[in-house]
This record gives C-alpha cells, sequence and structure tokens, in this order.
C-alpha cells in the first residue's frame, strides 16, 4: 500500500533526526532476507554502537540533506538499507563484515566517514582497521613502556650517582669544593672508622709528645 504524504513526511523527519548526528554509514543492499535474520542483523548493528533501517531511496535523500552522510544518500537505486553510527565506524563496519561473510543475502553498495565517500572495497578496508579501543590500547602501551624503562635507568642512576661523583672528586674533574654528596660519602666513611679519601695522613702522636719531651729535658752538667 502507497505511503500518504503526511506519512512519508513522518519517515523523512524521524530519518533525519536520526541521521542529524550521524558521522558514518554503511549502505548495503539485500535479497531474500528473512525476518529472523533481519533482526540478527539490526541487532549486530546496535551491539556495535548504530542503528539500522530498510531505506525508500527518495525519503533517505530527503531525509539526509544537511547532514555528514547526505552524500552517501542521493541517488541510489535498487533495495537499500542503511546502518550508521556517530561513534566508531571501523567498529560497525567490523560487525557488518562479519555479518556477512555468513549471510551472502546481504551485500555493500557504498559507505560514508567524515563526509568521504567510500567504495566497497574502501568499506572492507575499514573492516580490517583496528578500532578505536584497540588503537587507544596500543597509543597506551607505546606511552607506558618508554615511561617503565626510565624509572629504571632513573633508580639506577641514583644508586649509582655518589659512586660516580666521588671517584670525579678524587680524580680533581670538578676544580673546587666536593658536592655535598661526596662530603656526605666522607661522613659515612667516617662514622664506619674508615679514612676518608684524600684526608691527610694524621702524625703520630706518640712519636711527638717523645720528641717534645726530650728538647725540654734539662742538661747534664
Amino acid at each position: 500500500m502507497a505511503l500518504t504524504k503526511a506519512k512519508k513526511n513522518e519517515k523523512v523527519q524521524f530519518l533525519a533526526q536520526e541521521l542529524e548526528s550521524s558521522t558514518s554509514a554503511i549502505i548495503g543492499t539485500f535479497k531474500g532476507l528473512t525476518a529472523s535474520k533481519d533482526f540478527e542483523l539490526r541487532k549486530v548493528v546496535r551491539n556495535a554502537g548504530g542503528h539500522y533501517h530498510v531505506v525508500k531511496n527518495k525519503l533517505a535523500a530527503h531525509s539526509s540533506k544537511g547532514t555528514k552522510v547526505e552524500a552517501a544518500l542521493q541517488g541510489l537505486k535498487g533495495v537499500s538499507s542503511v546502518a550508521y553510527t556517530d561513534g566508531d565506524p571501523v567498529a560497525l563496519a567490523k560487525a557488518l563484515a562479519d555479518w556477512v561473510k555468513d549471510n551472502a543475502e546481504f551485500t555493500f553498495k557504498l559507505g560514508i566517514v567524515d563526509g568521504k565517500v567510500i567504495n566497497v572495497d574502501e568499506v572492507k578496508a575499514l573492516a580490517n582497521m583496528p578500532g578505536k579501543e584497540e588503537l587507544f590500547s596500543k597509543l597506551l602501551f607505546l606511552i607506558n613502556a618508554p615511561a617503565t624503562r626510565l624509572a629504571t635507568v632513573i633508580n639506577a642512576t641514583g644508586r649509582n650517582l655518589a659512586v660516580v661523583v666521588n671517584q670525579a672528586v678524587e680524580q680533581n674533574k670538578f676544580g673546587g669544593a666536593a658536592p655535598a654528596a661526596v662530603a656526605e660519602a666522607h661522613v659515612e666513611e667516617a662514622a664506619a672508622g674508615e679514612q676518608p679519601s684524600g684526608a691527610a695522613e694524621p702524625e703520630n702522636s706518640t712519636a711527638s709528645q717523645a720528641g717534645e719531651a726530650a728538647d725540654t729535658a734539662p742538661a747534664e752538667g
């Protein structure tokens, strides 16, 4: 039964509202698709964050005017359906491509991503790309891996810093007073009963006292 003008306008307005926020769409066609498989397809699209409608070509053309998916819904021929999303276009393409593998009744016509119309081969290539979640996961790995290595290097440097600086002081590479780290190292050595590096050897106190006694003894007459 032919749609009345009012009913057509209602469908145009409904689809226009649905497409208004959509940034990507995949248009397909089908032959001999049963009601159960149609229900299954709608569920697949919904789980991928999208919406799905079988559309009249002229209604689709009118409804999409002014939207980001307009270019893909103009001049359609034959039976058409549209799956659209304002989310991840890769997730939608993957879901449809996987479903089509076991359901040859459905085939792709074209697609559109952020205003760029893509052909059937490009829709299939889109389905093979990593999705947003996978990209984010790889990006986080790339960010965290260098950070982990950097932390390891910093920790190792901290442990060895006192040793390296002390060696530099002993070789007189600073040309001035020892840094605080070296002074602290010397204090620790002294506390442990060790002679600080570079410290002058103390005079023998016994020998000094003996010398002083010899100098002050009265001469025999």
